[in-house]
């Protein structure tokens, strides 16, 4: 049952997130759109639930749009709104900010995951496929040595025809990685302890063990989320097991790859790596990952950036208008699937 007002008057909202998230996610096209579908409370965001300006506005609120940098929604916050029914989240991750109370009042989550996981995708789609023509190590080599080398000598495992590629976990993103590769003369393997092998089938992916997935692919791309269980999954004796010249790719969290061994692995220049997370996330400029020229580090920059915000806005928008319509939202968190998110 949705606890949504009636479908002829428009919710009252707020923002809540940090200002610098608030200015990136929220361009003025997308705070008219949003001011189209519901009573939205005049800026700025909240990001202190504890002032007298913000208890004013959470006195009346029934959806609250949030951000990065939204404070949690504890007890103590819901006793200052009544009202509120409803949270849009235009991030990712809800652990933040919807704490305990906000389920257990049955307050309805939205969050733009899956917005956020597009880029992630084809940021991993892109090096998957870069990394297997060796792309980035050769262009390196020809700006170093200004020579072409001998195409016709290229080594013939060298190039993406028939490559396996290995997903660990069948996440949002995960699965959208999975999409994306679809095209492509490429073989997909899968481990995820919580898939069928009806459900792999479906999704065109052979599903194996774990053991199997790193010695058998040519590429890992990494997409599980940080949980208890899962901090240094991806092992010493995995990265061991490897393919000589495989890759691991991680877009997920660094702390799920044992990253003293993946360092140790690396130097040894048995496999390589594409690592968009790190653990600690920045990795300490003292760090000797920087030194492993078989190791392309980026700025946790996979995720949305630049004009990709929008995506998330819109998605936000989307979804306020579904709840205040009486529709539910399309992209909603359920409490007991919660641990299983990113």
């Amino acid at each position: 049952m949705h606890s949504t007002p009636p479908a002829h008057r428009r919710p009252r909202a707020a923002l809540a997130m940090g200002a610098d998230a608030a200015a990136a996610v929220l361009s003025p096209d997308s705070l008219a759109a949003l001011a189209e579908v519901c009573d939205l409370a005049p800026l700025p965001a909240l990001d202190d639930f504890s002032t007298g300006a913000a208890r004013a506005v959470l006195a009346g609120t029934e959806v609250l749009v949030t951000g990065w940098g939204c404070p949690p929604i504890h007890a103590g916050v819901l006793a200052e709104a009544p009202a509120l029914r409803a949270v849009v989240h235009t991030a990712g991750t809800v652990r933040g900010h919807v704490t305990e109370a906000c389920w257990e009042r049955g307050i309805e989550v939205s969050s733009a995951a899956a917005a956020n996981a597009l880029p992630v995708a084809e940021y991993t789609l892109a090096m998957i496929l870069l990394s297997g023509k060796r792309v980035l190590e050769r262009a390196r080599d020809y700006r170093a040595t200004r020579l072409r080398d001998a195409w016709l000598a290229t080594p013939p495992d060298v190039g993406n025809y028939r490559r396996t590629v290995g997903i660990l976990s069948a996440s949002l993103i995960g699965r959208r990685v999975i999409e994306l590769l679809r095209p492509y003369d490429l073989r997909v393997l899968l481990h995820d302890p919580y898939v069928t092998d009806e459900e792999a089938a479906a999704l065109g992916v052979a599903r194996v063990s774990l053991p199997a997935l790193f010695n058998r692919s040519d590429v890992v791309s990494v997409h599980t989320p940080l949980l208890p269980a899962t901090t240094g999954l991806v092992s010493r004796e995995l990265l061991a097991s490897m393919r000589p010249d495989a890759v691991l790719i991680n877009t997920s969290r660094g702390a799920v790859v044992d990253q003293d061994a993946l360092t140790d692995v690396l130097r040894q220049e048995r496999i390589r790596a594409v690592l968009d997370v790190t653990d600690p996330d920045p990795l300490p400029p003292g760090h000797p990952l920087w030194d492993c020229d078989n190791a392309t580090i980026t700025p946790h920059l996979a995720g949305s950036q630049g004009n990709e915000l929008r995506r998330l806005a819109d998605l936000a928008v989307g979804e306020v208008a579904r709840w205040a319509a009486g529709d539910g939202f399309a992209h909603p968190v359920r409490r007991e699937r919660l641990a299983f998110l990113a």
